[in-house]
């Protein structure tokens, strides 16, 4: 990997990071507790308590999702960055680009 690919794939986790960083406060804002004074009938109550555990599901996913994006930008320019850590092939740049928290190539992400 070149220093320019290495720039470009910089640039495009730190983009990443503040994406996810919106989503999580985003996602935060959904989680909050219903109160139960909250005048829902039941039904609506029970779809909003099921909403709550998704967007609860989606902020540990876009959390853990968050932290491999930093890690990743850490790791960028030491030597093994884009090197598969299961067979230790590269990874594909275009994977890089995609999933820049990626670790595996393609065939042993499968």
């Amino acid at each position: 990997m070149t220093q320019e690919d290495k720039a470009l794939l910089a640039q495009k986790i730190q983009e990443k990071i503040v994406q996810a960083e919106k989503e999580i406060a985003h996602l935060e804002e959904s989680t909050k507790p219903i109160a139960p004074e909250n005048s829902l009938g039941r039904v609506s109550r029970m779809d909003a308590i099921n909403n709550k555990g998704v967007a609860e599901a989606a902020l540990r996913s876009s959390k853990k999702k968050l932290g491999k994006l930093k890690l990743a930008l850490t790791k960028i320019d030491q030597p093994g960055f884009g090197t598969c850590s299961n067979c230790k092939k590269p990874i594909q740049p275009k994977r890089l680009m995609f999933m820049p928290e990626s670790t595996n190539c393609i065939n042993c992400a499968r």
